[in-house]
């Protein structure tokens, strides 16, 4: 199981890194697909019942929303 959320934090870290530089270049839509990708990526574990509070900063993924 350690692999398996090793591997899901880091793909979560790669699609925060993404986000972050969509959101610098100013890139809206792309913010949205990230945020969303990150979504995806955090249900995985949560199915499992492995604890990802300290993953992602929530309000991130608040403001990554379209017309947020």
């Amino acid at each position: 199981m350690k692999e398996f959320t090793a591997v899901l934090h880091s793909q979560v870290d790669d699609a925060k890194q993404a986000m972050t530089a969509a959101r610098q270049a100013r890139h809206d839509y792309e913010v949205h697909l990230h945020g969303a990708r990150i979504r995806d990526l955090l249900d995985v574990p949560a199915e499992h019942g492995i604890d990802t509070g300290d993953w992602v900063d929530r309000t991130m993924l608040d403001d990554a929303m379209l017309g947020a």
